[in-house]
């Protein structure tokens, strides 16, 4: 590692994904050091090539081992990302031992990086206040001196891309009372479980709770009225965004990961709240995938969403159930044993 350490992090203050991975190492204590910007001009000056496409964020890890002179690949996609850094560096680990568990801890951060997300989607570029708000901001995360007519510029051009992108991602007229009832939902039963202990899934956080924080970074501390919602019905939420941020200090000594077999309570409202929007979501889209068809729709929550299909949700969904597929039969139940009547079964159908 000493080449390529400490581990060079490209990312946004806006970008949910680049917040999870920082806060991931600084909680692993693994060395980094941040850029906040576009990768691409130090990557090219590197002789790195780019990923395509480009996401935020992008880190560069060491290339192949059994190269006499390996060089540094730039690699984004937080999921996996975390699952590498895992291989590199093994204290503190954010994946739970238990296979059962490590599968549900899976769900949570499929479920965050890729629904909770349209909550943040959607609340910072559907109402024009937050939109103004968050065109006006972002730009300058890329360097606060921006001279004030570029200020403008770019924030008009990152507005109007935006902004048509709404109905692509699901936010739209119709929809927006599933989002909305959603984000509360999901507030109300994170406020719940923070009461009966600190992490999803325990004493320690997993992947899972990184997701779910970056979501939240935007959710809750950058756009208005996403924040004011949560200051109404979720201190905790609010006060567990801001503690997520740095847990290096974090002692693990006696730290306990839950029992798959008997989850708290508490967590089961949240695997309903997957299995309630997110799993009808991921089944259709996988089904317009496989159909050929360019949009999906279904029931979702009792109104009908419609969106375009998303090759990349497809992924997940295989990812996932590669992930219950690997494991042994006796784990498989335990999973199937945790999540049902959750919804989340549906998932999984024909696997075992």
């Amino acid at each position: 590692m000493s080449s390529i350490d400490p581990i060079q992090i490209f990312g946004h203050i806006g970008s949910p994904y680049s917040r999870k991975m920082v806060a991931l190492m600084r909680y692993r204590q693994i060395p980094y050091r941040v850029t906040w910007g576009d990768p691409r001009e130090a990557l090219q000056s590197l002789g790195v090539a780019v990923p395509k496409p480009a996401l935020l964020p992008v880190l560069l890890l060491p290339g192949d081992d059994e190269q006499p002179h390996p060089q540094p690949e730039a690699l984004c996609d937080s999921t996996p990302l975390i699952r590498r850094l895992e291989h590199l560096y093994s204290d503190r680990s954010v994946l739970p031992q238990d296979p059962a568990l490590a599968f549900i801890d899976y769900l949570l951060e499929d479920y965050a990086d890729e629904w909770v997300t349209k909550f943040m989607f959607h609340y910072r570029w559907h109402f024009a206040a937050d939109a103004g708000h968050a065109g006006n901001l972002l730009p300058l995360g890329y360097s606060v001196s921006l001279p004030d007519a570029m200020l403008q510029q770019m924030s008009v051009m990152l507005s109007e891309r935006q902004i048509g992108r709404l109905g692509v991602v699901g936010s739209s007229e119709q929809t927006a009372p599933v989002i909305e009832a959603g984000y509360r939902r999901f507030l109300q039963v994170m406020e719940a479980h923070l009461a009966s202990q600190p992490y999803m899934l325990g004493s320690r956080p997993g992947s899972g709770d990184f997701a779910l924080y970056g979501q939240l970074t935007q959710l809750v501390g950058v756009d208005p009225t996403p924040r004011h919602i949560a200051l109404d019905l979720a201190p905790r939420v609010v006060a567990w965004t801001s503690l997520m941020e740095d847990q290096s200090g974090l002692d693990l000594a006696g730290a306990q990961w839950n029992d798959p077999v008997d989850l708290p309570s508490t967590l089961r409202p949240l695997l309903n709240e997957i299995g309630r929007t997110y799993v009808p979501a991921q089944l259709a889209n996988a089904a317009a995938l496989q159909a050929g068809q360019s949009i999906w729709e279904c029931e979702i929550d009792g109104r009908r969403w419609v969106q375009s299909a998303f090759a990349y949700q497809g992924k997940c969904l295989s990812w996932l159930r590669e992930e219950f597929a690997q494991l042994a039969k006796a784990d498989q139940q335990r999973v199937l044993g945790a999540l049902d009547g959750t919804g989340c079964e549906a998932l999984l159908v024909g696997l075992v």
